[in-house]
């Protein structure tokens, strides 16, 4: 399945950096609102898994009377880390959410990312956003390629993966 990328067709690797947005506006346009949409249906998805996890975490703290209860706030912080992290490390490239809405993280060469630079990407991502009161995500509005600073340290990019032609005027 190609996505019309310049690069190998099949595997979607590119070369010399991300692809041009002014020769391939079809894998930007739209990314920023399909990232916060993706994100919304992911807290949705991460609020289920961590109530599981949350009631799990303390009937195990209970069974061993106290001893392992320490350990549920640490655990509980790396449900949203191990979540993105092995999604989009993982063979789709894209969280849940991102999948829905046509999304895929790749690496600035264009290659899937591993898990472990996708763990870097969502510590990254909530590091940034914790400090900053997610005013850091504005970054995205002022680069060509709606990447946000944890794109950028992480060495990634998203991109659209159902994209349609966009037609240009012709001057």
């Amino acid at each position: 399945m190609s996505m019309g990328l310049p690069g190998a067709a099949g595997d979607r690797v590119w070369s010399g950096g991300p692809p041009d947005p002014v020769a391939f506006p079809e894998l930007y346009d739209g990314v920023i609102w399909r990232r916060v949409a993706a994100y919304a249906i992911d807290l949705a998805i991460l609020a289920l898994i961590g109530a599981a996890v949350w009631v799990a975490l303390n009937v195990v703290g209970l069974l061993s009377f106290g001893l392992l209860m320490p350990l549920v706030g640490p655990a509980m912080a790396l449900v949203p880390i191990a979540y993105h992290g092995l999604l989009v490390g993982g063979a789709s490239s894209a969280t849940i959410g991102m999948r829905l809405l046509g999304l895929q993280v790749r690496t600035v060469t264009g290659a899937q990312p591993s898990i472990w630079q996708a763990v870097l990407m969502a510590v990254l991502f909530y590091t940034t956003v914790g400090l900053t009161g997610s005013l850091i995500l504005l970054v995205s509005l002022f680069n060509e390629r709606r990447r946000t600073v944890h794109d950028f340290l992480s060495g990634m990019v998203v991109v659209r993966t159902t994209t349609t032609p966009t037609v240009r005027p012709p001057y």
